[in-house]
């Protein structure tokens, strides 16, 4: 276990965002997805690409079913193939992506494709699209992980809740375009976290895959084939960035550079909700940003934070609610857990030891939070940034971050 011990201290200088996970994702399936018009195999080249542990349990299940890729720097090769493998075992690691948005492209394929995961992610809910892939035809072998998708998936009209997870509706935007008939996808539920389903269409639309939105929801036109562009930008991560926009907020005056002002990501709002600290804040739409929203909503001293819309952290890699509120007050701050969120009270938070519960999000916020402590601030499982900023620390020391351990 890694273990970071932490002196207060404010940031400052220039950093560049990691490439964004979140886009991440959706480029390497939609690579591995592409076919050339005459050959057999397509090429797509991502730029300005980054590893972490979750793009990592992406590119090593597609590489499982149809792709081989190459690293060069921070450029990633990756050469798709019409021919898929019989069977294929898939170990999604901890990522939620990952495993949501590949089941129903598996479902388009006859085989057997046996998907595992490790940490929470076996006990993370996918009742919702299992139930729906089922409904339209694909034969798949077990409720949680491991789990085997054989094929069968039909065209039709699928319907999900809109309030349970986002990447439900992401993953069937990538299957659906490639079955032969037309489907339409619509959610029963105000659809919450939409910009990542905004993200996952802008993707498509990049390898010239359309769906056509609806009141609520998608028509999307069957019998189409994804073709790489050839080569595409990742962009820079605003979930990444929000850590030194939040340290910004309590007194450091860190630049962030390599973000696109125009991105799709919900996560590019961490500004306008920073400056709601002291009212009421909806993550509803952009809930990763809870956990560094929260780190300083507590540090503001005098002024009193409500976040709602939060209910779905509960199932991530740690009980992100539960977690951020033991973090808060490990640090002697003060903050109480409602169902769907919490509500703090800023205080001078005082320093002390933190429990990162292998959470990359509630390790780099108590990491932020750090900044404003009177005294220095130990954080325990540290290493958890590996899932999707795997060099935080090293960045957060080159910004002057007093950092031992």
């Amino acid at each position: 276990m890694m273990i970071a011990a932490i002196e207060p201290g404010k940031l400052r200088g220039r950093v560049k965002a990691p490439s964004s996970k979140s886009h991440m994702h959706r480029l390497l399936i939609a690579a591995a997805l592409s076919q050339h018009p005459q050959d057999d195999f397509e090429e797509t080249i991502i730029c300005s690409a980054a590893r972490n542990a979750d793009i990592e349990a992406t590119l090593r299940c597609v590489n499982a079913l149809n792709a081989v890729s190459r690293w060069e720097g921070d450029r990633l090769q990756v050469i798709s193939s019409v021919f898929w493998p019989l069977s294929a075992r898939l170990n999604c690691g901890e990522s939620g992506s990952t495993l949501r948005f590949l089941l129903p492209v598996c479902a388009l394929f006859q085989g057997r494709f046996t998907f595992t995961g490790d940490g929470r992610l076996p006990s993370r809910p996918n009742a919702p699209l299992l139930e729906a892939l089922r409904a339209h035809g694909a034969q798949i072998e077990g409720d949680l992980l491991p789990l085997t998708v054989c094929g069968g998936l039909e065209s039709g009209n699928f319907a999900l809740p809109g309030n349970v997870s986002s990447q439900y509706f992401s993953g069937l935007l990538f299957a659906l375009p490639l079955l032969q008939g037309n489907s339409t996808l619509t959610y029963t539920s105000p659809l919450e976290s939409k910009p990542y389903v905004d993200l996952t269409l802008s993707v498509l639309r990049q390898f010239g895959v359309r769906a056509e939105e609806t009141e609520n929801g998608w028509r999307v036109p069957g019998g189409q084939k994804y073709v790489s562009p050839g080569t595409v930008e990742a962009e820079g991560d605003w979930s990444a960035a929000a850590f030194y926009l939040g340290a910004n907020a309590l007194g450091s005056a860190v630049a962030v550079e390599g973000l696109n002002a125009a991105s799709c990501q919900g996560d590019k709002a961490v500004e306008a909700l920073l400056s709601q600290i002291g009212g009421e804040i909806d993550v509803s739409d952009t809930p990763d940003l809870m956990p560094i929203l929260s780190a300083v909503a507590a540090a503001v001293p005098g002024q009193t934070t409500r976040i709602v819309g939060a209910a779905r952290l509960r199932l991530k890699e740690s009980d992100r609610l539960s977690a951020m509120a033991k973090t808060i007050r490990a640090l002697g701050g003060d903050a109480v857990e409602e169902p769907d969120g919490l509500v703090i009270h800023g205080t001078q938070l005082k320093g002390g030891t933190v429990d990162g519960m292998n959470d990359h999000r509630v390790v780099m916020s108590a990491a932020i939070a750090a900044t404003a402590c009177q005294g220095p601030v130990t954080v325990l499982g540290a290493e958890a940034v590996n899932k999707s900023y795997p060099g935080f620390w090293q960045d957060f020391e080159a910004l002057g971050g007093q950092l031992h351990g």
